[in-house]
């Protein structure tokens, strides 16, 4: 390949993810797993919430979701819902405020949480992560499709942690464990919560829970200071956010 063609070809590259990102990112958020799964969405502050905030995946189905530019916010799936002709009802897990369209409402804990910041005003950069810090109810990833930089990777919590979680940190309905809670969450103390005295790296270390939670799913957010090996960075024109994905071992 001449350099000539080479740096035409990457301009070409170049121009076309310009311009997905003039027209707004793509979320495309699937169900993976062996039942409904109800994803909830909420803008931050000053940002918009899309689809309403809330809507229902059957297994194996997939939306996308259109956000703008800059778009940040945070998404996550809720479990064991049942809601009436109004939309009005309640989830197991991850329930907000009884709507199947969260509305800006979001998730009672425990819940696991994909949390995005799709570029600022002063950087083009995206960051995301998958969070436990308010527990764990199903298993989530986030892969960029397209783009590239450093930093880009999967974030994910794929395995089932209700599996193996700790008596003093599982909430259940009847005789099934439906979600693990995080330290914080149990027991709302400063030092579990890396709040007060505990809101900086220093002060704030991961707790044995936290422990836990890393050597099972090393790719996720654990606490409030686990930036170093769960906050990716990246810039692509489309995301894929799975419910129940694969695990590394059946990819």
């Amino acid at each position: 390949m001449t350099p000539t063609l080479s740096r035409l070809l990457s301009f070409l590259l170049y121009l076309s993810i310009s311009l997905s990102f003039a027209n707004g990112i793509q979320l495309i958020i699937v169900n993976n797993c062996n039942e409904s799964v109800w994803p909830g969405i909420l803008g931050t502050i000053g940002q918009p919430t899309p689809n309403d905030g809330g809507f229902h995946l059957n297994s194996g189905e997939e939306s996308v979701v259109d956000v703008p530019d800059k778009w940040s916010g945070r998404i996550w799936g809720r479990q064991g819902c049942c809601f009436d002709e109004n939309g009005k009802g309640s989830c197991e897990t991850g329930d907000c405020g009884g709507l199947v369209n969260c509305r800006g409402i979001g998730g009672v804990p425990p819940a696991t949480v994909v949390e995005m910041t799709l570029g600022t005003s002063s950087s083009p950069l995206h960051y995301y992560d998958v969070s436990l810090v308010d527990g764990f109810n199903l298993p989530v990833s986030m892969v960029p499709v397209g783009g590239g930089g450093i930093g880009c990777g999967i974030a994910a919590c794929e395995a089932d942690l209700n599996v193996c979680c700790p008596s003093a940190l599982e909430v259940k309905r009847g005789d099934r464990i439906v979600g693990c809670k995080s330290a914080c969450v149990a027991m709302r103390s400063a030092k579990y919560c890396c709040t007060g005295d505990y809101a900086n790296p220093n002060a704030c270390k991961p707790t044995i829970f936290a422990h836990v939670f890393k050597a099972i799913c090393p790719r996720a957010y654990t606490f409030a200071f686990d930036d170093s090996t769960s906050l990716h960075k990246c810039r692509a024109p489309r995301y894929l956010i799975t419910f129940c994905p694969p695990t590394p071992n059946q990819t």
